[in-house]
């Protein structure tokens, strides 16, 4: 209990610090793939098509040093790094920390960054990005940016009960049911992304939606979103591998299983339950669990990236391996323990004194670059939900764990 209390309270100091360091750089950033916001990339007209735009986006991303102000890459805010904040903010705010000056500043800041020219609430990300196959133009909505930044706006509402939020996610989802929903019309369906024309098959894409359509469903009554998201919830599940696991998509360069969309896919299945009440999802979401626990943590605290092999350790699984641990605490009495065991993980090997997470570990160096969206914004929501679990009184058990950890 004394080793959980110091833990509680590292919890607490790291997440001031982080808050500080993210609010004295007004939310702003650099970004794994912003290699095209250079200014230099941009005036030479040789890189300007698809391999050279790759291979960039690639160089920079894995580069040990941050080479991005000699680059002339400014930082920016993102969207979605926005409605991560607002959704910490809010559980923040349940502790009695919160600040309503940060709140008001990125709901401000949030509302500005919508994208243009579109008849509904929705958001794209702050830098233009190379895919195998299409560029996506800076802003360009998309599911995913727009739905973080909807899920923000919707838990500011549960708490302000401002219908204004509650329309601008409304609006969001209708953006999504009327642009990027789609179906063969037998069994196969998805939504468009990361640009409306492209039918994907992406997994946490479709679970996400869903999940953000049960919200809106749960708050609204509006049933036009319950068919859609059940019917591509029920597809993405039945993707499900029998040993619990799910490809990021099924195409055929999609064939990987990582740490983090799996925890999307877990969590996302757990809050589509609890907005219809259902128990349909169980199943899938048990065997899931049992995959994620038993593939994805070491013993001594570290996540892997991927199912099968350790490197790179990024900071965007320790976050969502602490939010999934927690979300799905229910299934395993040593869910919370593992999950202050990451957190100081990260602590020892991550941390930066100056008020920041590093980006990745590798077999080899440490790249310690600070990615506003990548790592702070996911860390400070998954901070959050440790400081509110610290709150909840102690529950002292014997039972050993569910799940075996990989060595």
């Amino acid at each position: 209990m004394t080793s959980e209390f110091m833990i509680d309270k590292t919890v607490r100091a790291a997440t001031l610090k982080l808050l500080d360091y993210c609010r004295s750089n007004n939310w702003a950033g650099y970004e794994p793939y912003d290699v095209l916001n250079s200014k230099v990339v941009n005036a030479l007209a040789i890189l300007d098509s698809r391999i050279p735009r790759l291979a960039l986006t690639q160089l920079l991303k894995r580069s040990p040093i941050n080479v991005r102000r000699l680059l002339l890459v400014p930082k920016t805010q993102n969207p979605k790094a926005l409605g991560l904040f607002l959704s910490a903010f809010m559980k923040l705010g349940s502790l009695g920390m919160g600040d309503e000056r940060d709140v008001d500043s990125v709901l401000e800041r949030l509302i500005a960054l919508r994208s243009q020219s579109v008849p509904y609430w929705c958001w794209g990300y702050n830098f233009p990005w190379q895919t195998r196959v299409n560029l996506v133009p800076r802003w360009a909505p998309n599911l995913v940016c727009t739905t973080f930044a909807a899920i923000g706006l919707l838990d500011v509402y549960q708490q302000r009960r401002d219908e204004r939020y509650l329309s601008m996610a409304l609006s969001a989802a209708q953006y999504m049911l009327n642009e990027l929903y789609w179906t063969d019309g037998k069994s196969k369906c998805g939504f468009g992304y990361p640009l409306p024309s492209v039918r994907s098959q992406v997994h946490n894409a479709n679970l996400l939606a869903a999940d953000l359509f049960c919200r809106i469903y749960k708050h609204t009554g509006d049933a036009s979103f319950a068919e859609p998201a059940l019917k591509v919830a029920r597809y993405s599940v039945a993707q499900q591998h029998e040993d619990g696991g799910w490809d990021y998509g099924e195409g055929r360069s999609q064939k990987w299983i990582d740490n983090f969309h799996t925890g999307f896919n877990l969590c996302a299945l757990r809050s589509i339950a609890r907005s219809l009440g259902t128990k349909e999802f169980e199943p899938s979401l048990r065997c899931g669990f049992e995959f994620y626990r038993s593939h994805f943590f070491r013993e001594d605290g570290a996540v892997r990236y991927f199912h099968d092999r350790t490197y790179p350790i990024d900071t965007h699984c320790v976050a969502q391996s602490i939010i999934t641990l927690l979300d799905l605490q229910d299934l395993s009495t040593d869910n919370v323990h593992l999950a202050r065991s990451v957190f100081q993980w990260a602590m020892d090997q991550m941390w930066d004194d100056r008020g920041f997470f590093y980006y990745r570990i590798l077999r080899l160096c440490t790249i310690r670059t600070s990615y506003m969206r990548w790592t702070q914004a996911w860390m400070f929501l998954a901070l959050s939900m440790l400081l509110v679990e610290s709150t909840k009184p102690a529950q002292i058990t014997e039972t050993p764990e569910a799940f075996p950890l990989v060595a």
